[in-house]
């Protein structure tokens, strides 16, 4: 059992999901985003997922893009996100993983990079353009240090990258709920939900979808079948937009889709 693992099994224990909040490091600029992780954090996000701002973000959509940019802009670099992690995880106990582009930890150095999670109580992390095949210095590295690796599964997948991906993550699959880049959609696509159950048929015990959910109902949705709900693009908007205050009303909104009704908890169990 992980961190992450913990907290979607306590969540579970209350007759929830989880709600996974994303937002970029650094944004609008390094103390604010500091403040912001802080606020999701308390007023509902269960787990923590911290974006390094990069240069090429070939996975985010406009609203994501435009943030980190600024991040850049404002002079942000990699043992930011360090300073970032420690000071978030001494003010709240909620899981803290990083979403990095992998050549952003290969630069840093693999090994160095786990360690320094590490200390500043970082959980792991999300690699979202690196395969568990490729990925053998950063599966030692966190099975050295104990911290999570979360791959991603795609509706396009075959039974046997899914197989790879469920053997070598842990805290929890990454599933996207549609191909393309991060963003808010009308409607998510049915996809996810039979990728959610083609991965619980080869053994994921733990499977949370992201990418186009912004509001509870969407929350609510995803839940009826999977553990958690990642939700990035709506939370950067309303930072952006609201600032902190703006960003705390909307986290309470998107937390209220994740407390289930009895028969959404048993047709989710009754997925795996």
């Amino acid at each position: 059992m992980t961190r992450v693992s913990d907290a979607i099994d306590d969540a579970h224990a209350e007759g929830r999901g989880v709600l996974v909040g994303y937002l970029p490091v650094g944004f609008p600029d390094l103390q604010t985003s500091i403040d912001a992780a802080v606020a999701l954090a308390q007023n509902g996000a269960d787990i923590l997922e911290l974006g390094p701002p990069y240069s090429d973000p070939v996975m985010d959509g406009a609203v994501i893009q435009e943030a980190t940019q600024t991040a850049l802009a404002a002079g942000f670099r990699t043992r930011d996100l360090f300073t970032a992690v420690r000071e978030i995880t001494s003010r709240v106990d909620v899981p803290v993983l990083v979403m990095t582009y992998w050549n952003m930890v290969l630069q840093y150095g693999v090994d160095r990079y786990a360690d320094d999670l590490l200390a500043a109580g970082g959980a792991g992390l999300i690699t979202p353009d690196i395969t568990p095949e490729a990925a053998g210095d950063w599966i030692a590295a966190s099975r050295r240090t104990g911290l999570d690796r979360v791959f991603l599964a795609a509706p396009t997948s075959t039974d046997e990258r899914l197989d790879l991906v469920v053997q070598n993550s842990t805290g929890f699959v990454y599933t996207v709920s549609t191909m393309g880049i991060t963003g808010e959609r009308a409607e998510l696509d049915a996809a996810a939900r039979t990728l959610v159950e083609r991965l619980r048929a080869r053994g994921a015990d733990h499977a949370c979808v992201g990418i186009g959910i912004s509001n509870a109902e969407q929350v609510r949705g995803v839940l009826r079948y999977a553990d958690g709900a990642i939700v990035g693009t709506a939370l950067v908007r309303a930072l952006r937009d609201g600032g902190l205050d703006g960003l705390a009303e909307t986290t309470r909104a998107l937390a209220a889709g994740t407390r289930l009704r009895q028969d959404t908890t048993t047709d989710r169990a009754s997925d795996k």
